[in-house]
């Protein structure tokens, strides 16, 4: 393990929780039924392991397949790819996850803005393509000869026009800095708080309210392109209901299976690196008497940085 500074909170499992925690992974060797594998990761390449995984079982899937970038996921190395051998690629995944999701399912895929120009056609082809969100990284490396690179893309898929989106349970909580108010003096679309003036907004697809993950938060791993569990809440609780089965084939370091279970949701999960299948387990664990989310609270979405200052209750 990495030696940590010591308010440094990433998350990492050591060599003994790895040889304990990888008792409870799973691989398909054989059919499975939905039940036997609801609440489990398997460890397994999803090309290997999908044969075996019963079709139409997910509620909605949420994909962080690799970008078509260099990347080495802790010695799994993903290479650039051509334009047109990428998009093969690509084309071999979503002819892979598409069987498994319901005739009412919900696909969401993130991706970077070139990735996108690949990815946009072929998803216009195999779904209704409903939208795609932008969401800001507050971080991003500078460029001396162009505009620093600090969004992603996440595009919103379902199976037909028939599909579950809670708007409710996604809006979005900002302060009002001049509140309008009626002609009787009363607000005008926000509330007065002891904690200051809000409106609840309706969910956009540009968000700005995410907090990538860092040292000195918990949910942090080692994994080099975690998203936020802010950020797969929104997914979630949006696109599907209490129970429901969630579904994610390059899993990494678990945050969807992760914010599934603090959201009181099933999930199945897939990924091919033991290491960050174990650091799920450790994750998973912790969500049991640890269930917030970070930005997320009473219900609603605050904006970045806003929750903190709420006095404590």
């Amino acid at each position: 393990m990495k030696l940590r500074a010591p308010l440094n909170r990433t998350l990492c499992c050591s060599s003994q929780e790895i040889s304990e925690l990888s008792n409870e992974l799973i691989s398909l060797s054989s059919e499975i039924a939905i039940h036997d594998m609801e609440n489990k990761i398997i460890c397994q390449d999803i090309f290997e392991a999908k044969p075996y995984i019963p079709e139409g079982f997910a509620d909605l899937i949420v994909m962080d397949p690799p970008y078509n970038l260099s990347k080495n996921y802790n010695g799994h190395l993903f290479k650039e790819k051509e334009r047109t051998e990428y998009k093969e690629w690509f084309a071999s995944i979503i002819h892979l996850v598409k069987p498994l999701l319901k005739p009412t399912g919900t696909l969401y895929i993130c991706s970077d803005w070139k990735t996108s120009l690949l990815i946009a056609p072929l998803l216009e082809q195999n779904f209704h393509l409903q939208n795609r969100i932008t969401w800001e990284r507050e971080k991003g490396r500078g460029a001396k000869s162009n505009w620093k690179n600090n969004t992603e893309d996440i595009w919103f898929c379902t199976n037909s026009k028939k599909y579950t989106f809670n708007v409710e349970s996604v809006k979005l909580k900002k302060k009002v800095l001049a509140p309008y108010r009626t002609g009787d003096g009363a607000p005008k679309d926000w509330e007065e708080e002891p904690d200051g003036n809000f409106r609840l907004t309706h969910p956009s697809n540009i968000w700005t309210d995410i907090t990538i993950p860092f040292w000195s938060m918990p949910e942090n791993t080692d994994h080099p392109t975690q998203k936020p569990e802010k950020l797969i809440a929104k997914l979630i609780l949006a696109s599907t209901n209490v129970g429901d089965i969630v579904f994610d084939p390059f899993m990494g370091s678990g945050t969807t299976a992760v914010v599934a279970k603090k959201l009181k949701r099933k999930f199945v999960g897939v990924e091919i690196n033991k290491e960050y299948c174990c650091m799920a387990l450790k994750r998973l664990r912790i969500a049991e008497h640890e269930p917030c989310i970070q930005g997320y609270a009473d219900g609603v979405f605050w904006e970045r940085n806003t929750l903190n200052e709420q006095p404590k209750k």
